[in-house]
């Protein structure tokens, strides 16, 4: 029979880039089982655990509180989805979240990028009309016009006029 490898606290945490506290901490509120002990008291883990932290990082990257992970905690790796539907439906539920934070995302993204580009005609246009030199003006990039829901997102005048 072959033995089960098992790792340190130290060596879970490099090899999930989470922290030694914070793995204590998911344990002492139970969302990682508590670790087996050797005979001098330290923890030790199982790549079973390590996979169950990465899921962990990987949900909270997410934004999903960790109260809202237990359930998916508690589901085995090589389970059918099928078997889960609640499970499915709060996964897409939480998808659709995201993918609408995503979409707020890239509205201050590319109000930023307006901002940046008008900014930069700005301060090109000034130096233009400081050289006399107008006729430079066309190799401007035109800045991107707000669209409606940008406009209302940023109640700000942020229109593309000066």
């Amino acid at each position: 029979m072959k033995e089960e490898h098992t790792f340190t606290i130290k060596q879970t945490a490099k090899k999930t880039n989470i922290s030694e506290d914070t793995i204590r901490y998911y344990e002492k509120i139970a969302l990682l089982p508590r670790a087996e002990r050797k005979d001098n008291g330290h923890r030790i883990y199982r790549q079973e655990d390590i996979d169950t932290i990465l899921l962990i990082s990987c949900l909270k990257k997410t934004g999903m509180p960790l109260d809202e992970m237990r359930p998916f905690l508690t589901v085995s790796t090589d389970a059918d989805p099928a078997e889960y539907p609640e499970l499915v439906e709060l996964l897409k539920s939480h998808r659709e979240n995201i993918v609408s934070q995503i979409a707020s995302l890239q509205q201050v993204v590319d109000f930023i990028d307006v901002k940046l580009e008008k900014g930069k005609y700005r301060r090109d246009c000034s130096e233009e009309i400081e050289d006399g030199l107008s006729d430079n003006r066309k190799e401007e990039p035109e800045p991107k016009p707000l669209s409606t829901s940008q406009r209302s997102y940023f109640p700000v005048s942020a229109g593309t006029d000066k």
